[in-house]
């Protein structure tokens, strides 16, 4: 465990997406795969600006699988940034996480939880959990800022130290509710 991964201590008037950032660099996480998404405008922003990161913005969710499969076999670490809504994308990709047994983490903010108004987003906010769960990925949800950067935490130790697949879901209470 290098030092960054046992520091644990939030900054004074860090948000918790800056928190969760800060996590990830501790980790060493140097290849951060997204879709453009508002639930994680503040850690793609600040990717982009940190010159020690390659930040990937991706045409659909599943290129991240690979993408970070690829990291991983290079030595490095990653995190893919997505919707709830990107997560059936994944799907069969997922079997090369299995399959290959690669450390995977990803950030998923939720849609079709805690207040949502789209009824196009239910379904697959529904469907999240059990569809991870089902190809290995382990589910962790966050619903109060004050437990994400801890979240994260854990749940990088389990993918970088353990090998696992992580998955944690910031939902609508944590990340707000979309007004339409």
């Amino acid at each position: 465990m290098n030092a960054g991964e046992q520091r644990g201590e939030p900054r004074t008037g860090a948000t918790w997406p800056d928190e969760i950032y800060r996590v990830l660099r501790d980790f060493d996480v140097t290849q951060f795969a997204y879709v453009p998404d508002a639930g994680h405008k503040v850690l793609i922003d600040r990717s982009l600006d940190d010159p020690e990161v390659h930040s990937v913005a991706l045409t659909t969710e599943e290129e991240g699988v690979g993408l970070l499969a690829g990291a991983h076999l290079g030595g490095g670490r990653g995190v893919l940034l997505m919707q709830s809504s990107g997560v059936g994308n994944c799907i069969n990709f997922l079997s090369l996480v299995r399959g290959g047994q690669f450390p995977f983490l990803m950030l998923v903010s939720m849609r079709g939880d805690f207040g949502e108004g789209n009824p196009w987003q239910m379904p697959m906010g529904r469907a999240v959990e059990p569809v991870l769960e089902a190809m290995g990925v382990m589910c962790i949800r966050v619903d109060d800022a004050r437990e994400a950067a801890d979240t994260v935490r854990a749940a990088a130790t389990m993918v970088f130290r353990a090998g696992q697949a992580v998955a944690v879901l910031l939902t609508q209470k944590l990340i707000g509710a979309k007004p339409f």
